[in-house]
């Protein structure tokens, strides 16, 4: 008898592994095999306090709840050393991925995932995954210049408004704009913005102020005040506080802000946001590392595919019919008849992008064009990395001052 018992538990043990795959993880739809559980860590350069953080911390907890696992998450992480000490920890308490969201940790993860193999390393805004060519090392974006032309039309439909109703001539349509650095995630950001608004208010012009942080409060409040006091008549920004929101509420002076809607501090000049949703890449990744799947070494996420979207437009502000007009507008973005870029809305020194125009996409030290970037008529703006290279100042724009 207890031969039989033996054998028959010898049995039930066999079909429990062939079951799992043979090695006790669960057995994936392809035939495969993936593990049972992942822990997913986070790396944040500041809190929920900046707009830019918060936007990502929301993206994790719908992504991780969604997906039933356990995270961590680090806030207040700084570009520097500080981030790889947070990587490590987070390989140490047995994350098995993990996620950092901002331009200058890139190095510091790198540096991580060459010392944990075994481990899967995201990084959001970078741009050397597809030149280090590492198995664990990613970068992802989001084609978020269709939300910024998007955001743009609905400052140009305001801009016609105070035409109209004469509060401004259309020579004096200038919008203001609060950037963080003068790089090319920025400057494609209020380029697409600009081309945005000029498409429904050809008058429109644009000055940018430049604060050299991604959150200060107080400059960002103060570089609004000086575009304000420059004759600005709508202010948008590319900065992570709610300090030139503010600035526009203490002005009555519309804005248009990035990241999420800032109408709680700003109810009577607030328009629309855009915003990357970050949750679709989350999930998309944690996935991958949880069964076993190659993760793109460059991820770009659409206004098609959920990626990126615009908040309610507070109608106490905009303009009448810009809800229909941003849903005319984003119809064509998605079925592909308009392009952000198409070189014929815009010059550079007064001539047209020639078609053979390179932008800096692998990148260096010296930042050196190597990629032609035009495509049928349009500058084609992350395709060939995820990360933006667009880095034109275009005709209608104009730099205040600059911060690298």
């Amino acid at each position: 008898m207890k031969k039989i018992i033996a054998f028959l538990l010898a049995a039930v043990m066999c079909l429990s592994l062939a079951a799992c795959g043979g090695n006790g993880a669960p057995a994936s739809k392809d035939g495969g095999e993936s593990q049972a559980k992942i822990k997913a860590g986070f790396i944040f350069l500041h809190d929920e306090n900046s707009t830019y953080d918060l936007n990502f911390i929301n993206g994790m907890k719908e992504a991780c709840e969604a997906l039933g696992i356990e995270y961590i998450s680090k806030t207040n992480i700084p570009e520097g050393q500080e981030c790889y000490d947070a990587a490590m920890d987070l390989v140490d308490n047995g994350c098995g991925i993990i996620f950092a969201d901002s331009f200058g940790h890139e190095d510091f993860m790198i540096q991580a995932a060459k010392e944990s193999p075994n481990v899967q390393f995201c990084h959001a805004t970078g741009t050397k995954a597809h030149t280090e060519g590492l198995k664990n090392y990613h970068n992802a974006f989001a084609s978020i210049y269709e939300g910024r032309f998007l955001a743009g039309v609905a400052a140009g439909m305001k801009l016609n408004e105070m035409i109209e109703s004469g509060k401004i001539t259309a020579d004096k349509a200038k919008i203001g704009y609060v950037g963080a650095f003068t790089y090319a995630e920025v400057i494609s950001g209020y380029t697409s913005f600009f081309l945005g608004a000029r498409s429904i208010c050809p008058s429109a012009t644009m000055e940018v102020t430049f604060t050299g942080s991604w959150y200060d409060e107080t400059k960002e409040k103060e570089g609004a005040t000086k575009l304000i006091d420059d004759n600005c008549v709508l202010i948008s920004q590319h900065a992570d506080s709610m300090g030139a929101p503010t600035a526009c509420e203490n002005a009555g002076i519309p804005n248009v802000s990035y990241n999420g809607s800032t109408k709680s501090v700003a109810p009577k000049t607030f328009i629309v946001s855009s915003r990357i949703d970050w949750a679709p890449y989350f999930k998309y990744a944690i996935e991958c590392a949880r069964d076993g799947k190659a993760i793109e070494a460059d991820w770009t996420g659409t206004i098609k595919t959920g990626s990126v979207k615009l908040t309610d437009v507070n109608t106490d502000v905009a303009a009448a019919g810009t809800v229909e007009k941003l849903a005319e507008i984003q119809k064509k973005l998605e079925d592909g008849s308009l392009e952000v870029f198409d070189l014929k809305t815009f010059t550079v020194d007064g001539a047209a992008l020639p078609n053979d125009h390179k932008a800096d996409v692998d990148t260096d030290a010296d930042y050196t064009p190597d990629t032609v970037v035009v495509e049928n008529g349009a500058f084609k703006e992350s395709k060939f990395r995820s990360a933006p290279y667009f880095d034109l100042t275009i005709d209608g724009i104009t730099l205040l001052d600059t911060a690298f």
